[in-house]
């Protein structure tokens, strides 16, 4: 799984097209109305390091994609769509990972990470291939919601794909997660939050570390009161109770543990905002 903080771009990597390349799809308003985005406000639990009964206050619940939804809270399922997880290179083609000069791309923060390339139409939907059926399987399993990781991988390729490659794999992913009834959250990429939502149809976002970065209004102008935040013990520059106060703090907030662990160990952080 992945968890990173938000990347503040360049000038030069935002410096890019207005458009999409020829054949990706734009989301319409009656996209969107077919799929239920998470409850604005819903105190969150993000579960990606192993499923738990969560607080009796949560109302809305991600977790991996090999794990169940709970069946009594609206259910995101975690899918990293533009990189290998750590454990499953294998599931992938050689052809559809990013090489350069005969290596393979790792993500330097998560070296067991693989960059997919979704620089050419054949490998985005040999991408598509791969990654469409574990979104059919989260809503055969119940899931109410995907989230995609990872869209922000062009920017550490060293210049081999662009946001315009990414918006192309995205906006297919989201045409298969609203097919199967799902709506589809944007991970992170705070600067290409408009063309995220816009051209490839994303519903809602979920950010990590949005206040320890000061991103959070680049996903509320976009997306309201549907953004699902996520601070870590570790990096959150002030208490988590003055950060719930910040003005800019999304509604559905809440502070956990870096490595995401369940009750009972010792490192395990879950802290919801007093309101």
């Amino acid at each position: 799984m992945t968890h990173r903080p938000g990347r503040i771009l360049t000038l030069g990597v935002l410096a890019i097209a207005a458009t999409l390349l020829s054949g990706c799809a734009t989301a319409s308003d009656g996209d969107r109305a077919d799929v239920s985005v998470p409850p604005a406000g819903t105190a969150p639990d993000y579960q990606l390091g192993g499923a738990y009964e969560p607080d009796a206050a949560v109302g809305t619940v991600a977790r991996d994609r090999t794990s169940a939804p709970d069946p009594d809270r609206y259910s995101i399922c975690y899918v990293n769509g533009f990189q290998t997880q750590p454990g499953e290179r294998g599931l992938w083609p050689d052809d559809v990972v990013l090489e350069h000069d005969g290596a393979e791309v790792v993500d330097p923060d998560w070296p067991d990470e693989v960059l997919l390339d979704t620089s050419t139409p054949e490998r985005r939907d040999r991408i598509v291939d791969v990654v469409g059926p574990w979104v059919r399987g989260c809503a055969d399993d119940g899931f109410d919601a995907v989230e995609f990781d990872n869209l922000d991988s062009y920017t550490r390729s060293g210049g081999a794909m662009s946001l315009d490659d990414n918006l192309e794999l995205a906006a297919a992913l989201v045409g298969i997660a609203h097919a199967a009834g799902l709506a589809a959250g944007q991970k992170n990429a705070a600067e290409a939050s408009e063309r995220l939502h816009d051209e490839a149809g994303f519903d809602f976002a979920v950010v990590e570390e949005c206040l320890a970065y000061d991103e959070c209004g680049a996903y509320s102008d976009v997306y309201g009161d549907h953004v699902i935040a996520i601070e870590y013990s570790d990096e959150l520059p002030r208490p988590f109770s003055q950060a719930c106060r910040d003005r800019d703090a999304p509604a559905s907030l809440v502070l956990r543990d870096r490595d995401l662990t369940v009750p009972g160990d010792p490192a395990h952080v879950f802290e919801l905002c007093d309101r």
